[in-house]
């Protein structure tokens, strides 16, 4: 065993296979072909001399062993880029935090996080990226995030089985409620009664293998008919305004709502449930991305409001 060759092009590599969960997804995302990302991690268990990755049709798991290397690769790689930003002129003093994000976490709760974190903490500098809640859970299982917005729903479990268990803190529990355009005769009341949900023409987002479909009240007992697809939130939103359907929507996400739109609760039935966590491993955290940590959550409680 002799790790003292493995290349930083090998560690990224493994990271990556990590976060993105497939062999595929890394090449991807790296910009290589699926043949050079399966040549460095190749590579990489000859030198280690033990499989760090177990092969499954949907994807890989990390080994015992490589999640040892996963933490040594991280701290390596987290120092070379520090080093990099100080090398480019990025001050010393700021601290960098990495946030994850599912999509309409985006839209209102982090910018409002990080304005308020600028007012307060000027030096502390929040990178972001939007993905799905499995993509974030890899991202922060391979050392790549800090913190990640993630998103629950019903049944209410971990969003991953991995040791150690990841650090959850709820932010808001708040039922899901439905986007209608302005001009359209329900949006005239205070709620919407699940049973005029029937028969309406949705925006959904895509229907993914990590993803539950998204746009369609859950629970409709009918094939729903889904006139536009999209996966930006904003692009939905026009959608509405624009007359062309309905759409489901988090109560985060209604301060972001165009004119033209209406954001209703729904009355009648069992309640959609929706919570928003933030999540981390559980080591301890740095003293700026405690403090991001914490803008998030009062931003949660000033977003949450009544209700």
């Amino acid at each position: 065993m002799d790790f003292t060759d493995v290349s930083l092009t090998a560690l990224r590599v493994f990271r990556a296979v990590a976060e993105q969960g497939t062999f595929t997804a890394a090449a991807g995302a790296l910009g290589y072909t699926q043949s050079a990302v399966s040549r460095q991690i190749a590579s990489i268990e000859r030198a280690a001399g033990t499989e760090l990755l177990e092969r499954h049709r949907e994807g890989v798991k990390i080994t015992a062993a490589g999640h040892l290397v996963l933490r040594r690769a991280t701290t390596v790689l987290d120092q070379i880029d520090a080093t990099a930003r100080e090398l480019s002129g990025l001050s010393a003093q700021a601290a960098t935090v990495r946030v994850g994000w599912f999509p309409s976490a985006g839209a209102v709760l982090l910018p409002t996080a990080i304005a308020a974190l600028r007012r307060t903490h000027p030096g502390i500098n929040v990178v972001s990226r939007e993905g799905s809640t499995p993509a974030l859970v890899r991202a922060l299982r391979a050392g790549s995030l800090d913190l990640a917005l993630i998103a629950s729903a019903p049944p209410f479990r971990a969003p991953d089985n991995e040791s150690p268990a990841l650090v959850l803190r709820t932010l808001t529990e708040r039922s899901l409620c439905v986007a209608v355009p302005a001009a359209h005769p329900l949006a005239r009341g205070d709620y919407v009664d699940v049973a005029d949900l029937h028969g309406r023409q949705w925006i959904a987002g895509p229907n993914t293998s990590e993803d539950r479909l998204m746009g369609v009240w859950p629970g409709l007992d009918e094939r729903p008919e889904i006139v536009h697809t999209a996966r930006d939130w904003l692009a939905k939103l026009h959608l509405v305004a624009a007359g062309c359907g309905f759409t489901t929507i988090p109560a985060v996400l209604a301060p972001a709502a165009l004119p033209g739109v209406r954001v209703l609760p729904v009355r009648g039935g069992p309640q959609e449930q929706r919570r928003l966590l933030l999540a981390r491993l559980p080591s301890a955290l740095t003293e700026a991305a405690a403090r991001t940590a914490e803008a998030l959550r009062a931003a949660a409680i000033e977003l949450d409001g009544p209700g």
